[in-house]
This record gives C-alpha cells, structure tokens and sequence, in this order.
C-alpha cells in the first residue's frame, strides 16, 4: 500500500490534471491531505469525470499549454510543487494520425517544457512522466515487453511519448545526476475505469452503445491489451513517487500492467462489459481496414514488483464491476463524488 502520510500538506503539481486519469489522481491525493495544483487545457470531453464529480473544488488550476513554456515556468514558479506528475498529452492513436503536428508539440515538447521548469528550480523532489504501454518497438510478436526493450512506437502519439521518455533521460543524464530531485517514468497499461468518455476507446465506446441502446462496434476484437482499472495505474504512480523520494536509487523507468491472466483481448473485454450492464447489450465487428493497430500488446511487470513491492490487485472482472458501478451510478443521478471515494477506500482497503 502506499504510504499516504508522505503526501499530507505537500504541494503536489499534476499537468493534464482534468483529464480522466488526472481526475481519479486529484481525488486521492485530496483524500491524502495534499495540496493539489494542476496546469492543463479544457476539459478534454463531455462528459467528464472531472465535471460530474466536481473534482474542481479539490484542485487550484491553471489553464494552459504544457508546450507554452514561459507560461507554465511562470506557473511552476508561483507554485513552488515539491512534487510534480506529468500526464498532460495528446492520448489518442487515431488523432494523432488527423493531427501530427499537434501530437508531437504537445507531447514532445511538453515534456520538454516540464523538464526545463525542473531545471531551473530546486523545490521539486520528485517527479514522475507518465507515458505509455505504447512507446516500445512492437514487431507484433506475442511477447512481454521489458524496459530494456527498444523504445520505438508506431504512429505519431505511441512515437511521441517514445519521443517524451528519451527527452526525461536525456535531462536526467544531462542535469541531474547530483539533484536532490528523482525521477522516473511510468508506462501503464491500457485503464478503465467509471468517468472515461475519450472517443476511439474501447470501454467509452461501450458506455455510449449502452447508453443509446446500440450494439458496441469493435475493430479490433482479437487485439489483446495490458487493461486494468485506473486505480492499478495511480497506485503505482503513488508508489514511485513516494518510493523514490525516500531512496534515489529506486528512481528509474516502470512497466505498470496487470496479471498474465487478466491480459484479455478486446473482444473478452467488451463481452464482460456487456454480460455486467445486461439489458441485452451486445458487440459486434465490421470489416475493418483502417489504421494501423497492434494485435499483441502486453507487459512484464517484474520490475516494480521486485524494486517496489507493487502487483496488481483488482482482477480484469473486478475493473469492469467498479467501472459498470461508476457509470450506472451517473447514469441514474446518484452521488458520484461519494462513489469514487468509496471505490478509492476499496482499492486502498481504508489506508487513506
């Protein structure tokens, strides 16, 4: 479990914050007594998590650019975070084919931009890059990947937070080598969870079929995918952060996946998404000859398990329930704020 006590009145930094990820990640870190900063663009969807739980109240926000640097290094400054997690980007395969150039400035040059803000000042201590199960050299071979593997995504976002990991070891070679401030990078699985609405994704696509009373449509439903619920990925976020604030040396780059049983193919997944909403929902696959997606996708976690003490906890069955739970509970008008907590009490057995 994490040591939540390492959190109570730090400033904590989280760009992309009011994205889906970022909006489970402020709601902890409240829980855990932190003060809790973010620096991101609108609301990236609408719906959002981040506006159905209200997460607004819990954060002080900034709105902007990761790539404007001068208005984030402003920022960083009027802040002063002891501890600052990078998840801002640009997150999706198909936009990133539509919009290239926006992909990489984003993803790239963020990336740049947040390192060079670390640079220049001495209050953070740790610091973490989420990236992707994506960034590897993918050959489409039925394997785990390593972190030793070759770094090498595909299309231009998989290629670009391949981009943004070799930009944060290049200023950790470069810059700090004797700072007091660690870091690391994480690369997490596919995560589901309640509050995802992102367009071309597999469970957000599920939820508007149920919604509307319409079939799921895979394209892919033989790929398989790393999934697990959001909270897995968080919880390892958690984990390396507090981890190597206390001891530098456990700083490095983390493969964050679930269990060999629970690597599902897409497919499997919607099909477990449909018998947990019922009301008849079902999945079916048209012809599909569009962009390029890998069919093997998976990751050996070995590493943070060894160096971290962190596995998997929930089971591909159990992510789906909570995520089902979440969404029927906004579908119905009930009290999402206090669900999300009460799902975080679960995970984290009442430690925060």
């Amino acid at each position: 479990m994490v040591d939540f006590s390492y959190f109570e009145k730090k400033k904590v930094l989280i760009t992309g914050h009011n994205g889906f990820k970022g909006s489970w990640l402020c709601k902890i870190l409240k829980m855990a007594g932190a003060d809790v900063y973010g620096y991101s663009l609108d609301v990236p969807t609408d719906p959002s998590a981040y506006r159905i739980a209200k997460i607004d109240r819990y954060v002080t926000s900034e709105k902007g650019d990761v790539s404007d640097y001068d208005h984030l290094s402003d920022y960083f400054n009027k802040v002063s975070p002891e501890i600052v997690i990078h998840m801002a980007a640009q997150p999706i395969v198909k936009e990133s084919y539509l919009h290239p150039l926006e992909t990489y400035r984003s993803n790239v040059m963020g990336t740049v931009s947040i390192m060079e803000c670390l640079r220049i000042t001495d209050c953070v201590k740790s610091f973490l890059n989420v990236t992707t199960d994506k960034v590897y050299l993918n050959n489409d071979v039925d394997k785990y990947y390593t972190e030793d593997d070759p770094l090498d995504g595909f299309d231009p976002y998989s290629n670009s937070k391949s981009c943004s990991e070799l930009v944060t070891h290049s200023y950790l070679r470069s810059f700090f080598q004797n700072s007091d401030c660690s870091i690391s990078t994480a690369r997490a699985g596919n995560v589901i969870g309640g509050g995802d609405y992102a367009k071309d994704r597999i469970i957000p696509d599920c939820i508007r079929a149920a919604i509307s009373h319409q079939d799921i449509v895979l394209r892919h439903p033989n790929s398989i995918r790393p999934y697990q619920h959001v909270l897995e990925a968080l919880a390892a976020y958690l984990t390396i952060i507090v981890s190597q604030a206390e001891n530098g040396n456990l700083a490095g780059s983390y493969n964050v996946g679930p269990r060999e049983e629970d690597c599902v193919t897409t497919g499997e997944l919607a099909s477990k998404f449909c018998e947990k909403w019922g009301d008849g929902l079902k999945w079916v696959s048209p012809d599909y000859s569009g962009i390029h997606e890998a069919t093997y996708l998976k990751l050996d976690s070995t590493l943070i398990q060894k160096q971290l003490s962190f596995y998997s906890k929930w089971s591909i069955d159990q992510a789906v329930d909570k995520t089902v739970e979440w969404t029927k509970a906004w579908v119905n008008g009930e009290d999402v704020d206090g669900l999300m907590s009460k799902q975080i009490s679960e995970y984290f057995e009442g430690t925060i």
